[in-house]
């Protein structure tokens, strides 16, 4: 079976879900297609697939006859979060599968029951027309359409999930949809060497950063702000000699290293696999609170700390986790300035935190304060006992527990055999 496969353009949380998938579909011929940041973490674990189409640069007619073309070629698509490719999918007559790991975040302006009357009467002859036909939905609206109109769906289970898909079910539109554990690549975690001699004293993971607003050169303050922050790290911080910092805004000829005190920071962007050695060897784990880092995590066995917010899905994921012993010691910008107006909104939120990075970057008392409570939830995180830390392991697996992913897209997909 040929499956085109791929992944909404916004960090590396899409993409890493959609590289654990293919993975477990090695008996079909796997085709990556998307631009972007998806782009550069495809090619950085381009084993994952038997064939890769990067779209960047292509004019807009260019990229949508490649993928067209594609698409005509396939038995099956897989989509994670990528709703124009679902949209794509449903009117080539592709059988298509969404996969979604932040079902619950989605924010809707109109009742489920009106987007559900527009994907029926959507016009299934051209994409053009299927794409005016919904051009009224926000992009959170449009991703909720394609749990709607496609073939399969498949969501990663979250606080809130359970009542969204019950509001699904009783529209009649949720019949398809399967709720599941945790999206990651279970060979690539089950290989690491947990016994192997730490190349780092700490990781710090910052993730793909790079979405509809953040990017490497502009609203990068955030990035801007960890940039300042890692010589002071390295000062505060004797025990960690070795840091390695991972993340989108390190590849792509962007490595460097940063040195103070007598430490180093090398700032890189790994291979996914090689990521995951470094997980789960490093003594200490500071992460950005994306849900596929954290489910990697658990699966490890280890409790990371959060830091602070890149976007308004991490506040949205912080709050849903806060009674949790990851939730209540995570890092926030609250911590620094507690009274800073958030706009409940994806854009505005995301906005709002971008334009907070930089005061504290620029403001000598407030990065003071930065530094300080940073510290502290250091302090906190580092005071955990081996028990305390396996309980908040624990708790953290009960909340998010699933179907394994793998039995529910060889259902979707059928046996190798059947293939």
């Amino acid at each position: 079976m040929r499956i085109v496969m791929g992944a909404q353009n916004c960090g590396f949380g899409p993409v890493s879900e959609l590289v654990a998938v293919s993975r477990q579909l090695v008996a079909h011929e796997r085709v990556f297609v998307g631009d972007g940041v998806a782009a550069v973490f495809a090619r950085r674990n381009a084993d994952a697939f038997d064939a890769m189409y990067d779209t960047s640069g292509l004019s807009e007619s260019t990229r949508s006859a490649a993928i067209e073309d594609l698409l005509r070629g396939s038995d099956h698509v897989v989509s994670v979060m990528d709703a124009e490719l679902v949209l794509r999918s449903v009117v080539a007559g592709r059988p298509v599968a969404m996969v979604d790991s932040l079902f619950s975040f989605w924010q809707l302006t109109r009742p489920l029951t009106e987007i559900l009357d527009l994907c029926t009467a959507m016009p299934r002859s051209r994409f053009a027309a299927a794409d005016q036909h919904l051009s009224g939905l926000t992009p959170h609206e449009r991703i909720v359409a394609a749990h709607l109109l496609a073939t399969h769906s498949v969501v990663q289970n979250f606080p809130g999930v359970t009542e969204r898909a019950a509001d699904l079910a009783a529209l009649g539109g949720g019949s398809r949809l399967r709720v599941t554990g945790s999206i990651v690549d279970i060979e690539g975690l089950r290989d690491v060497v947990r016994t192997a001699e730490p190349d780092y004293d700490v990781l710090i993971n910052i993730g793909g950063f790079k979405n509809f607003l953040l990017d490497f050169d502009v609203n990068n303050e955030y990035v801007r702000l960890i940039h300042r922050w890692i010589p002071d790290l390295l000062r505060d911080w004797p025990r960690f000699r070795r840091v390695l910092v991972c993340g989108g805004p390190f590849g792509e000829g962007r490595e460097q290293t940063l040195r103070a005190a007598g430490g180093r920071a090398d700032c890189r962007l790994l291979r996914q696999r090689e990521l995951l050695q470094v997980a789960a060897t490093a003594p200490d784990y500071l992460m950005a609170p994306g849900l596929t880092t954290l489910h990697e995590s658990i699966t490890l066995g280890r409790l990371p700390l959060a830091i602070h917010e890149q976007h308004y899905a991490h506040v949205f994921t912080m709050r849903a986790l806060d009674g949790t012993l990851f939730g209540r010691m995570g890092g926030r910008f609250t911590d620094v300035v507690p009274c800073h107006p958030l706009p409940e909104d994806d854009v505005a939120g995301t906005a709002a935190l971008v334009e907070l990075a930089g005061r504290i970057r620029e403001d000598q008392q407030l990065y003071a304060e930065y530094r300080k409570t940073f510290n502290e939830r250091i302090e906190q995180y580092r005071a955990l006992t081996p028990p305390q830390r396996r309980q908040g392991i624990e708790e953290l697996g009960e909340l998010l527990n699933g179907a394994p992913t793998h039995s529910v897209m060889t259902e979707i997909l059928g046996a190798p055999d059947a293939a």
